[in-house]
C-alpha cells in the first residue's frame, strides 16, 4: 500500500483552523525584512508547529521568496497529511511541493538555528506537550529571533504565563475568538526542563523500565490496557512477535524481557513513541527488539509473524482499529494469532471474523481481549 492509497480519503485541502488564521493575519502585517543584525542577510529560517496543516508556514512560503520554512511533526501520519496539503492547489489538483517548504517527522525539533518560530495551539490540547513544543521552539531560536504563538481562546492566560517564563516583554494581539503573542529572544534559557518520565513496572517477576514523553499515549503511567495485553499472552522461544501501535513500548519491552530468543518488532506512526521505546531498550539492556516509524500498516516482512498484538485507540469510530487489524492480518504467517485489548467487545465479536477465524472475545478486568487466527 502506498502513501497515496493510505491517504486517499484526505486528498483534498483543509481550511486553516482559527488559531492558524490568526497567525496568517499577524504575518501579513509584519515586515520580515527588518532583521535585528546586519549580519543576518540570507534566507529567513522558520520553524513551525501547527495544530492543523501549517497553513501559516505555507502562506509565508508563497508570499516571501527569501525564507525557508520547516514544518515539524512528531507523528508521521500527520506529517503525510501536511505533505499532501502542500502538494495540492486550491482546486485540489496535484502540484509540486514548494522548494522552500519542508515537512519533517522527528521526535524532537530539527537541528539548526531559526529566525522565526510559529506555534498554533488549541486551548483543549495536551498542556504538557504544548509546554514541550514552546520550550523546544524557543531554544531553537537564535538571539533576536521571534516566537509567534496563537491560541483559540480570547480569555487566554495559560499561554501568556508560559511565555512569561521565557521573556518578560510580550506583545499580543486580540482577535474575536483568540489571541496571538509575540516574544523576541534576548537570552538562552538558564534551565531547560526535561518533560520525559522514567517509570518501572513488574512483569513475570522482572522489573521493566519504561520511558514516556508528552505526545505519546499514556504519558507518566503504565496504561492498564497494556497491562491486560501482557497478561493475556505467553512468549515461547524463537517467537516472532509484532507490536502494532507500540506507544512508549511497554508491551514490546515486557515481551522481550521474558525470552531473549524471541524477536519483537514494534511499530508506531509517532516518532516520539519509537524514541521512548529505544530509550527503554537501553535502560533494560535489550537487543531483541526492532522498530520502525510507519503509519501505513505495511511493514517490512509480511506473512512472517507468529503473533500480532495491539491496543487500538478507542476513538475514530473503529477506523483505526480496522487499520490495526488489517495490518495484523497482512503481517501474520498462516496460523498466526492476533491479540487485541479493547473496551467495546460487541464490535470485535461482530467484525473480527472479517479478517480472522476461530475468533473469541473474553473479559480481562475492566477490559476485553479479542483474538483470532489467520487462515492457513
Amino acid at each position: 500500500m502506498s502513501m497515496d492509497d493510505f491517504d486517499s480519503q484526505f486528498a483534498k485541502r483543509s481550511l486553516p483552523r482559527l488559531e492558524e488564521k490568526f497567525l496568517i493575519e499577524e504575518l501579513k502585517s509584519w515586515d520580515h525584512h527588518k532583521r535585528p543584525s546586519p549580519a543576518d542577510q540570507g534566507r529567513l529560517k522558520i520553524l513551525s508547529v501547527s495544530s492543523g496543516r501549517h497553513q501559516a508556514a505555507e502562506w509565508v512560503s508563497q508570499n516571501w521568496n527569501d525564507i525557508e520554512a520547516t514544518c515539524w511533526h512528531i507523528d508521521s501520519f500527520q506529517a503525510n497529511r501536511t505533505t499532501m496539503q502542500f502538494s495540492l492547489d486550491v482546486d485540489n489538483q496535484p502540484i509540486n511541493l514548494p522548494a522552500n517548504l519542508n515537512v519533517l517527522c522527528e521526535a524532537d525539533a530539527p537541528e539548526g538555528s531559526y529566525d522565526l518560530a510559529l506555534l498554533s495551539l488549541v486551548s483543549t490540547g495536551e498542556t504538557e506537550l504544548a509546554r514541550d513544543f514552546l520550550q523546544q521552539l524557543f531554544c531553537k531560536l537564535r538571539i533576536g529571533g521571534r516566537l509567534v504563538a496563537s491560541v483559540d481562546n480570547k480569555e487566554d492566560t495559560w499561554l501568556l504565563n508560559q511565555l512569561k517564563s521565557f521573556e518578560k516583554s510580550i506583545k499580543f494581539t486580540n482577535h474575536k475568538r483568540g489571541k496571538v503573542y509575540w516574544i523576541e529572544k534576548t537570552a538562552e534559557l538558564k534551565k531547560v526542563k526535561d518533560f520525559s518520565c522514567e517509570l518501572a513496572f513488574r512483569d513475570c517477576d522482572e522489573l521493566v523500565k519504561l520511558v514516556t514523553r508528552p505526545g505519546v499515549f499514556s504519558h507518566r503511567q503504565l496504561d492498564n490496557g497494556a497491562r491486560q495485553l501482557l497478561d493475556a499472552v505467553d512468549v515461547y522461544p524463537q517467537a516472532r512477535l509484532l507490536d502494532i501501535g507500540c506507544g512508549g513500548g511497554s508491551v514490546a519491552l515486557g515481551l522481550a524481557m521474558r525470552d531473549p530468543s524471541a524477536r519483537i518488532h514494534a511499530v508506531d506512526s509517532n516518532a516520539r513513541a519509537i524514541d521512548c521505546l529505544k530509550r527503554g531498550m537501553k535502560l533494560n539492556h535489550l537487543e531483541n527488539i526492532t522498530s520502525e516509524v510507519n503509519p501505513t500498516g505495511v511493514y517490512g516482512e509480511p506473512d512472517s509473524y507468529d503473533m500480532a498484538l495491539a491496543n487500538p485507540p478507542y476513538y475514530g469510530d473503529f477506523h483505526i482499529a480496522e487499520k490495526f487489524i488489517a495490518a495484523a492480518q497482512r503481517s501474520l504467517r498462516p496460523g498466526g494469532r492476533v491479540v487485541l485489548v479493547n473496551k467495546q467487545p460487541s464490535w470485535y465479536e461482530e467484525n473480527l471474523k472479517r479478517w480472522f477465524e476461530d475468533c473469541e472475545v473474553f473479559p480481562s478486568r475492566r477490559y476485553y481481549i479479542a483474538s483470532g487466527t489467520k487462515a492457513s
